[in-house]
């Protein structure tokens, strides 16, 4: 991708899962990549994977808890001194237990908000306000097609993923003046170690993703190296002239 050599790149929950894989692409494509997840050995693997494999850029692991305001902006003000400038922005961070809304209760929907839409909102706070000051930068939020149509037993995640897209709508228009682009990718359903933590693994969860697979137009479920071609497109000087959307990238599930 063009531009992306040499750029500061932050990606939330990045040391599994899809997050995982945006990291490793984004150094692939010679990013110095901020990787924020709460788990440091998980990341510090992240990051050694990235070097074995001879990428062109460098992980960076940064313990942060995303939902603490105080400690992102403690993260994003260490990486702009360790690392230089942000220029993308990558919140891929999120959880969700699914369960019937109404077995649930405040606990549950609070952390499922605070993990899912006010990190998301924290980061923004921290770091677009730099690229703002600097009049460049690119922000790709990780949402959800479950923000788009819902999902049965995951209602207080859908209406957080679909806050994001509407945040992210938002902040695009704000930030459009000081060349900030701002845009949201949205997946379907993924077989990643998230989604083994809700079903299980075993012939029972087998015959559950056969059975999701059956409904995708590809007839197959994501995986997570799927997204980040996406991410890195949007994060270069090729997506120039993008901003404000929200891209679903689920195998033909959804189409809008």
């Amino acid at each position: 991708m063009k531009g992306l050599t040499g750029k500061v790149a932050i990606v939330t929950g990045g040391a599994s899962g899809i997050g995982e894989a945006i990291v490793l692409r984004l150094a692939e494509e010679g990013c110095k990549v901020a990787l924020f997840d709460i788990n440091l050995e998980a990341a510090q693997g992240v990051s050694k994977k990235s070097q074995d494999s001879g990428a062109a850029g460098s992980v960076t692991p940064f313990v942060t808890d995303i939902t603490s305001l105080e400690a992102v902006e403690a993260s994003v003000e260490k990486v702009e001194n360790e690392l230089g400038p942000i220029w993308m922005l990558v919140n891929n961070a999120g959880w969700d237990k699914p369960a019937p809304f109404l077995s649930t209760g405040p606990d549950l929907w609070q952390k499922i908000v605070a993990l899912n839409l006010m990190g998301p909102i924290n980061l923004h706070s921290a770091v677009c306000k730099r690229m703002a000051a600097r009049n460049e930068g690119r922000v790709i939020n990780v949402a959800s097609d479950a923000g788009r149509v819902g999902t049965s037993n995951e209602a207080v995640y859908s209406a957080c993923k679909g806050g994001t897209i509407a945040f992210t709508k938002s902040m695009a228009r704000e930030l459009a003046r000081n060349n900030v682009l701002v845009n949201a990718v949205c997946p379907g359903p993924t077989d990643t170690p998230a989604m083994a933590a809700v079903v299980g693994t075993g012939p029972e969860a087998e015959k559950w993703k056969e059975s999701m697979a059956r409904g995708i137009p590809l007839r197959r479920m994501a995986q997570a190296d799927d997204y980040p071609g996406m991410i890195a497109f949007l994060g270069s000087d090729d997506a120039g002239y993008i901003t404000g959307q929200s891209i679903s990238i689920s195998g033909g599930l959804t189409m809008s």
